[in-house]
């Protein structure tokens, strides 16, 4: 039997240590599935983790990917599927860990399988994006699948801020004549391994002391310069990010860069909280304080063998 350890829970919370801690214990490697530590251009405001924790572990897709590339969530599965079951031909036992709820299902349950698009449709809604701006595309969203559009309001209304996302969304409604909720959950994809699932918690307010501790890291490790070195691509997808937005809207003047500081504390605050709302979805998963003892967590992943 195949494991895969999976550490999950909010930003800020231990997980790339408890990730480390396991993979040395069970003598494994580490799966990243955080969706921006991917970016090479983007180590601090992303919390990559330090060359010495890189280096206490083997990990994969950290920093691998440009933020030029356009890097799905299908694209990240098929990689990522294939690099599991290589592990795995030497190893029971895999760690994946990250933040990011899609890329999480895409690994533990495959993703949704949709029909190929004509690309002039894709084209269509790009160029009418560009001229009228995300607002044109959640009004289609809205009209085209006013389920989806209500369920990502109130579960993850990031993702309406998110051009790429919006058009794939509505590229299906349109090229198939059926909302693109119909197609999702429709099938699932086997697969070859076990998932044992852990989950990090706190009580809020430590949770969002962590976060501000973090912020406040991040600045002194020089977030406000890679920020600058990235400001010229603002616009890519990947930059439409808690940590990069606010300090854009600095460079742009339109804020102070002690309010757009604040407000990436608030927004990942936010975030964090959006996080716990889509894991704790996740059924089968066991939640520990993210100061639990190492010992408690391997004797509950044993339990599980």
């Amino acid at each position: 039997m195949k494991y895969l350890i999976t550490i999950i829970g909010p930003t800020a919370i231990g997980k790339t240590a408890l990730s480390i801690q396991l993979a040395n214990h069970f003598q494994c490697e580490i799966v990243s599935c955080d969706s921006r530590q991917f970016y090479k251009e983007m180590a601090i405001g992303t919390a990559v983790p330090h060359p010495e924790e890189l280096a206490a572990a083997p990990h994969h897709f950290i920093q691998n990917k440009t933020i030029f590339e356009n890097y799905t969530v299908g694209d990240y599965e098929k990689e990522a599927i294939a690099l599991i079951d290589t592990l795995f031909q030497s190893n029971d036992y895999v760690v994946l860990v990250g933040g990011s709820g899609l890329y999480v299902n895409a690994v533990l349950k495959g993703f949704d399988s949709f029909p190929d698009i004509d690309p002039s449709i894709r084209s269509s809604i790009t160029t009418s994006y560009e001229k009228l701006g995300i607002g044109y595309l959640q009004e289609q969203l809205q009209k085209l699948d006013s389920n989806y559009y209500k369920k990502l309001t109130s579960e993850n209304p990031q993702t309406l801020l998110n051009p790429q996302r919006m058009m794939r969304f509505i590229e299906v409604c349109i090229g198939t004549g059926q909302p693109y909720s119909s197609f999702l959950n429709l099938k699932k994809s086997n697969r070859s391994f076990t998932p044992i699932l852990i989950g990090l918690e706190a009580e809020r307010s430590i949770m969002y002391q962590r976060i501000n501790q973090r912020v406040d890291i991040m600045i002194q490790e020089g977030l406000v310069a890679e920020a600058k070195n990235l400001y010229p691509h603002k616009n890519l997808n990947a930059l439409q990010t808690v940590g990069y937005r606010e300090l854009f809207q600095y460079f742009d003047k339109e804020v102070t860069l002690d309010f757009a500081i604040e407000e990436i504390k608030k927004n990942t605050r936010r975030f964090a909280k959006r996080q716990l709302t889509w894991f704790k979805r996740e059924e089968n998963t066991k939640w520990f304080d993210f100061q639990t003892p190492l010992p408690t967590i391997v004797d509950y992943i044993q339990s599980q063998l």
